[in-house]
């Protein structure tokens, strides 16, 4: 049985003490007479009850499991059998709510409830890296549809042979930023691509960036900070696409970010998805910096998906996908790219959720 360790039990009491105090101050007539005190300790309320009432019941099971066990050692057989039935029935309560516990004691990214704006480049390996990087954006695509998810296709640069120099586009779903932050990263394939006659087999990379989608509030931006450009869009279009100054580029000044659209018929249109886009990449920009400054404690707390040379390889000939974060290897890659990923996004999210609670472990002992 995985126990909490002292300096997590320290840290369920300062919990408990907290909510005791918010309690208090919520009884007093003076902050009932206040909505604008009310309404952040209601809320702070709500963050902390689900760990005071987990705590509670995990006291409870191991009284109880304590009680049985000591009845154990006793003389009498009716007392002794009771004892075993209840030693059975608290010991996974307590076993349960002490993994519940060590999970909701790891802080929780902010952003995890984001949209996401996925960004898809081909790599290395010319148009076999292209033809990747549009294998990769239908396995998101077909993983969005599995669960419900709203993809939206924000800009894409396609190549000659159908494959995507860039694609970047848009996925609303319940949590999904929580879901597909692991996915950032430099992807790599090991297979004999269509565009070779030799039969023999290529290496290529794709590199995935997935960005918390960010509204005005996240992030504010200043119009004098903008350079906005207007052109003619190229490459394959529709008639009205190649014939209007309907495409947009937008410099963000300060930070030299740049973003351009030029997929819908309307200047209108491209500006909005762009600054979409823009306000994502500002928002991964911040974080970044904050990370930069706030050091390794922080990103240990927050797990987010940053990049990683060769973060997983999906090797064809052998039927073979490694994710450098995991200890194992999966199969399947057929069925994976048609987006079944959900053991691997569970594993993913399971793997780092352990190692930030070693970490919270570590830095409490």
């Amino acid at each position: 049985m995985t126990e909490l360790t002292p300096g997590l039990r320290a840290r369920l009491s300062k919990v408990e003490d907290r909510y005791d105090e918010i309690s208090r101050q919520l009884a007093l007539p003076e902050t009932s007479a206040d909505p604008s005190r009310i309404r952040p300790l209601g809320q702070e309320l709500a963050q902390v009850l689900p760990v005071v009432e987990a705590v509670r019941a995990l006291r409870a099971a191991e009284t109880r499991l304590a009680e049985a066990r000591a009845l154990l050692t006793g003389d009498d057989a009716d007392l002794r059998d009771l004892a075993h039935e209840e030693e059975a029935a608290a010991a996974p309560d307590v076993e349960r709510l002490t993994a519940e516990l060590r999970a909701l004691l790891v802080p929780r990214d902010p952003l995890d409830d984001k949209n996401v704006i996925v960004e898809i480049r081909g790599g290395e390996g010319g148009e076999e890296a292209a033809l990747f990087a549009a294998d990769l954006f239908r396995m998101y695509s077909r993983y969005a549809e599995r669960h419900r998810m709203k993809l939206e296709l924000m800009s894409q640069s396609s190549s000659e042979k159908g494959g995507f120099k860039e694609v970047i586009f848009r996925i609303a779903g319940k949590r999904a930023y929580s879901r597909l932050k692991f996915e950032s990263g430099v992807h790599r394939v090991q297979r004999v691509p269509l565009t070779e006659a030799q039969g023999r087999i290529h290496t290529s990379t794709a590199t995935v960036a997935v960005l918390p989608e960010a509204d005005d509030l996240d992030v504010e931006i200043n119009e004098s900070d903008l350079k906005i450009d207007v052109y003619r869009a190229g490459g394959h279009g529709g008639q009205g696409v190649n014939t209007t100054d309907s495409a947009v580029r937008i410099t963000h000044l300060p930070t030299g970010i740049i973003v351009t659209c030029q997929d819908e018929r309307s200047q209108l249109k491209n500006k909005a998805k762009a600054m979409t886009v823009l306000r994502a990449r500002l928002l991964a920009h911040r974080e970044e910096q904050r990370d930069a400054t706030e050091g390794a404690a922080r990103r240990a707390q927050i797990g987010r998906g940053e990049r990683a040379e060769k973060m997983r390889t999906y090797n064809f000939p052998q039927d073979r996908l490694t994710d450098k974060r995991l200890g194992y290897n999966l199969s399947g890659l057929d069925r994976r790219m048609d987006g079944d990923i959900d053991d691997l996004v569970e594993a993913l999210v399971s793997q780092d959720l352990a190692d930030r609670l070693a970490s919270l472990e570590e830095g409490a002992s």
